[in-house]
């Protein structure tokens, strides 16, 4: 008789987000003449730019032509696509990264949760906490993580690494050696970040104790402050121990369109074997590549008017993060983020757990966000709010925040 992996069955509960929503749906059936102010989930709400929506037109079209036909994409993606990456993220910024070091792929998310793939389980993965749930998740059911503490809610296995307003967000070094360090900066959900001499730090950590550093840049089009590195590869040595992981869905709008890449530089190896070639053995085994319509999407983001107006939609965004940031500071709540990324971290009122305050929020205000503990046990008495609404909505939602 076939077996199941077992792994799965450790993790508590259902995904994060999967919860929220099944919570919503509740009372939204229960509750049908309520109108509900969705600041939860970081889905963005703005149409795709007119440069995006003009290159799918045209690469449609190149479709529905036998001359122009594409079928299966190249194992790492498009060299268009590639090489506009290479020019305007990595070499505009003074980083030498190569074509063949950016792996295109159908999102973030998937990269983040697929790269543990290249590891031994008896690897030691250090995350901050609080902390992107996939991160976690994903090695459980790989079986890194060891067995769950319901008390503690955590795992034997993983190393914790607390961001708390005692430390201003900023992760400290552990006092056990990891061997896989899972950085986001800009931070989910905290919406802090790090200098760039305070993560040459890490780099430098990194490399000495010989860990790798899998690095989530997800939010880097959000940065506002001068000394805030936009990629890690910004740091010296940052080659020999980063995985970097980007993102379209933020920065552009992809959020329904899928597309990201991740970057393994030729230079990170462990002793002699190459994970850039481990990592492009998983992609071809694995991946079909993002389809050629999303590819030249991606490629649209870099022209000269993609630039322009998704500067714009960003702003509108960040204009959005202020609303919240400003308006809750003067209803009496603590609040963190909104500067660098598009979230707002706030401390629960009242003493109020996560969970508590997300009932009260849903029901006596009907906004929605997300509780803070769904991301690590020091999120716990936090609540994480969107910047990705309406500019319309996020001023109602404030409203009803002054009347709780």
């Amino acid at each position: 008789m076939y077996q199941i992996n077992d792994n799965y069955q450790k993790l508590p509960g259902s995904y994060l987000f999967s919860t929220i929503g099944k919570k919503v749906a509740a009372y939204s059936e229960a509750n049908p003449d309520k109108k509900i102010i969705r600041l939860g989930i970081g889905d963005v709400t703005q149409p795709l730019a007119p440069a995006i929506i003009e290159a799918l037109h045209k690469a449609v079209d190149e479709m529905g032509n036998a001359e122009t036909f594409h079928g299966y994409a190249p194992d790492l993606g498009y060299e268009f696509l590639r090489s506009a990456i290479a020019k305007n993220d990595y070499q505009a910024r003074g980083c030498e990264i190569g074509i063949d070091e950016i792996f295109v792929s159908d999102g973030a998310k998937s990269d983040s949760a697929n790269i543990q793939e290249l590891f031994a389980l008896n690897n030691r993965i250090a995350v901050c906490d609080p902390v992107y749930p996939v991160y976690v998740d994903s090695n459980v059911m790989a079986g890194r993580t060891g067995t769950y503490d319901t008390k503690t809610e955590t795992w034997s296995n993983v190393i914790y690494m607390p961001c708390t307003a005692e430390n201003n967000f900023v992760p400290e070094f552990p006092k056990e050696t990891p061997d896989i360090i899972y950085l986001c900066l800009p931070n989910n959900p905290t919406g802090t970040t790090l200098t760039k001499d305070q993560l040459q730090k890490w780099v430098d950590y990194a490399n000495e104790k010989g860990a790798v550093i899998i690095y989530d840049a997800a939010y880097e089009a959000y940065i506002s402050e001068d000394n805030v590195p936009h990629t890690i590869y910004e740091c010296d040595g940052a080659k020999t121990c980063a995985i970097e992981l980007r993102s379209f869905s933020k920065n552009a709008g992809f959020t329904g369109v899928r597309l990201g890449f991740t970057v393994v530089p030729k230079e990170l190896k462990c002793g002699d074997v190459s994970l850039n070639a481990m990592w492009a053995r998983r992609h071809g085994t694995k991946f079909n590549g993002a389809p050629y319509i999303v590819q030249r999407a991606g490629e649209a983001v870099y022209s000269e008017a993609g630039k322009a107006q998704l500067k714009e939609q960003v702003a509108y965004y960040m204009r959005n993060a202020s609303t919240i940031k400003n308006g809750l500071k003067d209803a009496g709540y603590t609040v963190f983020g909104g500067v660098n990324a598009p979230y707002i971290w706030l401390k629960t009122p009242d003493n109020m757990t996560s969970w508590q305050f997300f009932d009260h929020l849903l029901e006596d205000a009907n906004v929605v966000g997300t509780p803070g503990s769904g991301f690590g046990p020091s999120g716990e008495g936090y609540f994480r709010l969107t910047a990705f609404g309406t500019y319309e909505n996020t001023l109602a939602a404030l409203e009803r925040f002054k009347t709780l």
